[in-house]
């Protein structure tokens, strides 16, 4: 005699989805800060346009992917593919764990192809001329600045706070993907620009608080976790999505692009593997060579080995 299988009853159906959103970003695969803040963007963007106080039962499949069209639909692939994961979890969270009736990422929002693409570094002399245009705001120059010496992710140096620069040694601790902490380190350009950046219009310095500020203080509405409001000057951590538009509008680059660069550029250099895995801190030497592969000037010069000895008379 065969038993019918078990079937979880689902509840919840009062919950709203601001209530379902905070449930699941207290949850322990978002403790690191890096993972939470990148899920609560996403989420937080989402369900502003569907209305927070609205019942998460009652949204429907088309209603999810109309809005990720709307927010990320003319975004590059890996940018609808990161916001598309990201809801992808929370709605599969609600209804796996907490067995509560909500809706799904529906199939016509599907996962987009990502290009590989092979001329992704860019050259020292494009960085070095970026970094020194004059009208390139001072926030921003520091942020590219930064990601370049110090071969870091975007997420890692947006999520540094003020407390956490040891200026003296130009260097600063960071999780990383797995939970350790490792540091950054950088070099005199960024050295230069930090101090600039820290100080206030009345003179005295920021000690505590995000690194990196958005434009304007939060409205009520989408006010952020308290960590991460400057408690200087009242303003928001600057958001990925955010200085990701600026460095697109100013230069039509990525921001993975600088610390792909600063890793090609350092193969180039001859700077041996291990060396470049302690910089950029990948863990698997295959990983490191995708990042290291050299550029066109570095097979440019090695091809001279190629050419016919030179007549010494």
């Amino acid at each position: 005699m065969s038993t019918a299988p078990k079937v979880s009853a689902l509840r919840g159906g009062h919950v709203t989805l601001a209530a379902a959103a905070d449930a699941f970003l207290a949850t322990a695969r978002t403790a690191n800060p890096n993972t939470r803040r990148a899920y609560a963007s996403a989420i937080d963007r989402v369900i502003a346009l569907l209305g927070r106080d609205r019942p998460l039962a009652e949204i429907a499949d088309i209603e999810i992917g109309t809005a990720l069209t709307e927010l990320w639909g003319t975004s590059a692939p890996a940018t609808w593919n990161r916001n598309r994961a990201a809801i992808t979890s929370w709605l599969a969270w609600c209804q796996t764990k907490k067995h509560w009736a909500a809706p799904s990422v529906p199939a016509e929002a599907e996962r987009r192809k990502e290009t590989i693409d092979e001329t992704r570094a860019v050259a020292k002399t494009t960085i070095h001329r970026l970094l020194s245009r004059r009208d390139i705001p001072l926030r921003e120059k520091t942020l590219w600045r930064m990601l370049y010496e110090t071969a870091a992710r975007a997420a890692e140096i947006l999520a540094l706070n003020v407390e956490d620069l040891d200026l003296e040694h130009r260097r600063a601790p960071v999780r990383s993907k797995g939970g350790a902490t490792e540091w950054l380190y950088w070099d005199s350009g960024t050295a230069h620009l930090l101090p600039r950046l820290l100080r206030l219009p009345d003179g005295s310095v920021r000690t505590h608080g995000p690194l990196f500020l958005s434009e304007r203080r939060p409205v009520p509405a989408r006010r952020p976790a308290a960590a991460d409001i400057c408690p200087h000057t009242g303003r928001a951590r600057l958001g990925y999505d955010r200085a990701r538009v600026l460095l697109d509008k100013h230069a039509g680059l990525d921001l993975h692009q600088l610390r792909h660069s600063a890793a090609t550029h350092l193969g180039e250099a001859e700077v041996p593997l291990q060396l470049i895995m302690g910089k950029t801190r990948h863990k698997n030497p295959r990983t490191a060579m995708r990042y290291v592969k050299p550029g066109p000037e570095a097979i440019a010069k090695v091809t001279e080995v190629l050419a016919p000895r030179r007549r010494t008379h």
